[in-house]
């Protein structure tokens, strides 16, 4: 950033108090854009390390569903830092100057998390997508992850062997409740039978297992996770191209939350420099190749 040079030699004093309320500002329109907010959630209480409004003073709390499963989380404990989204979230927590011992987990539904009224988090982290819907009722940071929606099937089964999308349309398809992926078989797919709705992927899993349900519609590195380690008679079908149209996951907050330019600087900044792509390589590599279904 470039400073002109004042016509007028001002005390240091309020130079460096000039820089640091530069400093603490929403950095651009993106991040605005990615909350839904008003414009100025951030800016009243300031970014000051630490010291944000924060449901508790001096604690940064973070909320998750339950189960909290690979790869975004390890062993259903999110505060352990392994996973990928339980080191994103500690990586911004640090960002914002809470270490992991400031930094405490609740549990949060993914269908509560966006839901209108007042939440009982800072940040909630469980894969949740970008939407204008969603931002009727709650704030965005900026985006943490680009995603791409996937289909898993029974190996047996006649939708293994989809290479379009068409030949999708007439599978039992089912998917979580409020979830991007739902959306993408209403309206990507469009299959003839209704789909299945599940409260959790784990129960969607359990029917993808028993047989009620041909294929699941989940992000990839999901999809890669569950045919690897938890259903492996399922594979992986093919992905969806809505990366290219900017589906991303961000951390949700209040709706107008003083919090949300912090917190999407501090993404922004972990973003810039080099820290998402790393944890991303860390914790989601084997999710790198799958057919595109068109």
């Amino acid at each position: 950033m470039t400073i002109r040079k004042p016509s007028v030699a001002l005390p240091l004093a309020a130079l460096v108090a000039a820089a640091a309320l530069s400093a603490c500002a929403p950095q651009d329109s993106k991040s605005d854009a990615a909350s839904g907010a008003s414009g100025t959630a951030g800016t009243a209480a300031g970014c000051a390390p630490g010291a944000l409004a924060t449901r508790t003073a001096g604690m940064l709390t973070v909320g998750t569903d339950k189960p909290a499963y690979d790869p975004w989380f390890s062993e259903d404990k999110p505060e352990t830092g392994k996973g990928f989204e339980s080191a994103v979230a500690y990586a911004v927590a640090e960002k914002l100057g809470y270490p992991k011992e400031k930094v405490s987990w609740v549990v949060a539904p993914f269908g509560k998390a966006t839901a209108p009224g007042a939440k009982d988090f800072d940040f909630d982290i469980n894969q949740v997508s970008i939407s204008d819907e969603r931002k009727q009722a709650v704030d965005f940071s900026s985006g943490y992850y680009d995603v791409r929606q996937a289909v898993i099937a029974l190996k047996n089964s006649k939708a293994a062997g989809a290479k379009s999308i068409a030949d999708l349309k007439g599978a039992k398809l089912g998917a979580q409740v409020g979830t991007t992926s739902l959306d993408t078989i209403t309206n990507t797919i469009k299959p003839s039978t209704q789909p299945a709705v599940f409260d959790s992927n784990d129960l969607a899993k359990a029917a993808l297992k028993n047989g009620q349900v041909e294929a699941l519609v989940v992000d990839l590195p999901t999809a890669f996770y569950i045919t690897g380690a938890e259903v492996p008679e399922a594979q992986v079908v093919g992905q969806f191209e809505s990366a290219s149209q900017g589906e991303q996951f961000g951390l949700v907050l209040d709706k107008g939350s003083k919090l949300t330019g912090c917190v999407s600087q501090a993404v922004d900044a972990l973003r810039a420099d080099g820290t998402l792509a790393k944890l991303e390589k860390q914790w989601l590599s084997e999710a790198v190749s799958a057919p595109v279904l068109k």
